[in-house]
């Protein structure tokens, strides 16, 4: 998958790294703002086991 993924994408090897460091930039910028409040919203824990 990553070697199709790396075939694709145009330019050399400096433009090839930075479309894929602007792309995880992105993909993990979503899942912060995104992804991660509905499941925590979803999952919602009652107890807490931490004791101090």
């Amino acid at each position: 998958m990553y070697a199709a993924l790396w075939r694709i994408l145009p330019g050399t090897l400096w433009i090839k790294i930075a479309i894929l460091t602007a792309s995880a930039a992105v993909v993990i910028t979503l899942l912060m703002m995104f992804v991660f409040p509905a499941v925590d919203a979803a999952i919602s824990v009652r107890e807490v086991t931490v004791n101090q």
